[in-house]
């Protein structure tokens, strides 16, 4: 990856001329089915981006209470999209019910906010959304008048886990955020897919947002590489979470949540929280150990070191 950012060849990609940019741009545009690419610098952004070319200055979105858009990316659309999130409880499997999205949709009334998008996740907490699913939810927005866009931050594990092509995945999808920050190892990066009108919206949102860059082809090149050569390796990281899970599974204390795709949901003994990360940093092991506790694999973390993990963690507990 290094090598390949190195020799990337570069323009300017504020002035839409940087050769790797929009090499990146078109290939997944591509892949994924649509028509269009746009190269952004963190996830955050592409989806904030995306939102604010699907909605207006006091229109709202639909999205679950546990997604990334709405919990965990400072409150973005709000605070700089003018933005209302509807938020509604997602269900164990991460989707959002249908009868729960159907009645937030608001009629058209002075009175509310102008309901206009539906945003999913996928993968959430590790967890494939169910094809049928995804097919029902995007159906019934449609029929409602709303867009709908993907946080596909992990879509490629999804892809992996499925066994589906990534354009099957995104075909439901008026937009899609791709990362390639995450399990893919690239050190920055994300595209925003969808129609050549929707994605010229964001380019626009996206220099307001500060997203424009230079030479970001030496970032593009990284992604390149990582959708060439990475996503076979996700399958790997799938096999070490379940791995891990087994492992903490057969530990007297510990409660495995649930595991799916990279991700492990881990219950911990409050009282052994502190105690149990001092532990493993005294053996190189870095972790932030909370009661409820998540552990994610990617391809800098081998079979080998998942047994370590296990071997560390078994020792406190045989210690107490």
């Amino acid at each position: 990856m290094l090598a390949a950012m190195s020799a990337a060849e570069v323009g300017d990609d504020v002035w839409g001329d940087d050769p790797t940019v929009l090499k990146l741009q078109s290939t997944l545009a591509a892949r994924t089915g649509k028509e269009a690419g746009l190269f952004f610098p963190s996830g955050t952004q592409s989806n904030l981006a995306a939102l604010m070319a699907h909605c207006a200055r006091g229109d709202e979105y639909i999205v679950g209470q546990a997604a990334h858009t709405y919990k965990y990316e400072g409150g973005g659309a709000a605070v700089l999209g003018s933005i209302q999130p509807q938020p509604i409880e997602n269900a164990p499997d991460g989707s959002l019910p249908l009868d729960k999205i159907a009645a937030a949709i608001k009629p058209i009334d002075d009175h509310f906010a102008r309901s206009r998008l539906l945003a999913l996740e996928n993968t959430i907490g590790g967890k494939v959304l169910p094809a049928d699913y995804v097919a029902q939810a995007t159906k019934l927005a449609r029929d409602r008048g709303l867009s709908t866009h993907l946080d596909g931050a992990r879509l490629f594990n999804a892809v992996v886990a499925s066994d589906r092509p990534v354009s099957e995945l995104c075909a439901p999808f008026d937009t899609v955020s791709i990362c390639f920050s995450k399990g893919l190892g690239a050190p920055v990066g994300s595209v925003l897919v969808g129609s050549k009108a929707l994605v010229d919206v964001a380019h626009r949102w996206r220099k307001v947002l500060g997203g424009g860059m230079r030479q970001a082809g030496v970032l593009a090149a990284a992604c390149l590489h990582a959708l060439d050569h990475h996503v076979d390796g996700l399958a790997q990281d799938h096999e070490n979470a379940a791995r891990l899970a087994a492992g903490l599974a057969g530990i007297d204390g510990i409660v495995i949540q649930s595991q799916a795709t990279n991700m492990v949901f881990a219950q911990i003994p409050e009282k052994h929280c502190a105690p149990l990360e001092a532990w493993l940093k005294e053996r190189g092991i870095l972790t932030q150990m909370l009661y409820a506790s998540r552990f994610v694999t990617h391809r800098d973390v081998s079979r080998d070191d998942i047994d370590t993990v296990i071997d560390a963690v078994k020792a406190y507990f045989a210690a107490q």
